[in-house]
């Protein structure tokens, strides 16, 4: 059973789930870009022992937006994560993170070595880097999004049925129909003509700076605390598998597994999943 609540961040409201047992270890999940909690619904069963607490990222699912003139830098995401915990109190706790979440959970288990008792990683460790020379043009690019982002109108659906169908339009990242509802049910909102994306627009503007692959080795370095890793099988277009194997390497207690699957697999396969990240 899902628990429905609200922590107030200021100015941030964060909308978060919680299930599992009371008192039991704390376990924070992350989910990935433009997801939202409904993503850690098929494998929030398998870890029923837990204190586990799944919150909307800003600009996700039912949380808020950033201010206008904010945006959405991956390091602002950990101060986030930081300010959720300590609402909750928890001193100590255990990190899940899918995609953007794995990345975030892998850069605040480097830097609070402390308070993290095990890091759980899906499809993801540390967040994508960029080659030094294409920075750049990258951030010309990213500064060309922002001047252009007034003018960009949210997609709108006639149905529900037609997002989903929407949501399950990218062939590099199949979903089925039950987990494309899930996102979806949470990730959109009702307007007149229909209903459109929950998730603020900016989110999909051009990263304004990103980390070099020596600065993601770097931190992944930190990391002390026992790392799993699930990866899928075919590898994402978006994955550097030379680089992933790389950063597999720097982490001390890591331990990998490689599942046959796509990029929601914790989604469409959950208890595998589950079954390899908690394997000792």
């Amino acid at each position: 059973m899902f628990v429905e609540f609200t922590i107030e961040t200021p100015p941030l409201h964060i909308a978060a789930r919680r299930c599992g047992r009371a008192g039991g270890p704390k376990l924070r999940a992350l989910h990935g870009w433009r997801d939202n909690v409904a993503s850690f619904t098929p494998i929030a069963p398998h870890f029923a022992e837990h204190d586990l607490v799944m919150i909307d990222l800003p600009g996700h699912g039912r949380s808020s937006h950033r201010a206008s003139g904010a945006w959405y830098h991956f390091i602002d995401y950990c101060t986030d994560v930081l300010a959720v915990v300590e609402a909750l109190g928890w001193p100590r706790f255990s990190l899940l993170g899918h995609s953007l979440g794995g990345a975030i959970a892998s850069i605040l288990a480097a830097a609070l070595g402390d308070r993290i008792e095990h890091l759980y990683l899906i499809e993801s460790l540390g967040p994508i880097s960029t080659a030094e020379e294409k920075l750049p043009g990258l951030l010309a690019q990213a500064l060309r999004d922002r001047q252009a982002i007034a003018g960009k109108q949210l997609r709108r659906f006639p149905s529900l049925e037609a997002a989903v169908a929407a949501r399950r339009g990218n062939r590099d990242m199949p979903l089925s129909e039950t987990s494309a509802r899930l996102l979806v049910e949470r990730g959109v909102r009702a307007v007149e003509s229909g209903y459109e994306w929950s998730s603020d627009p900016r989110l999909t503007l051009t990263s304004a700076m990103r980390l070099s692959e020596a600065q993601v080795r770097g931190y992944l370095a930190g990391i002390r605390c026992p790392t799993r890793l699930v990866v899928a099988d075919p590898p994402m277009p978006f994955v550097d598998v030379e680089h992933m194997l790389a950063r597999t390497r720097v982490v001390g207690d890591l331990r990998w597994t490689r599942l046959a699957g796509s990029h929601h697999l914790h989604m469409e396969m959950p208890a595998e999943v589950a079954a390899a990240l908690r394997r000792d």
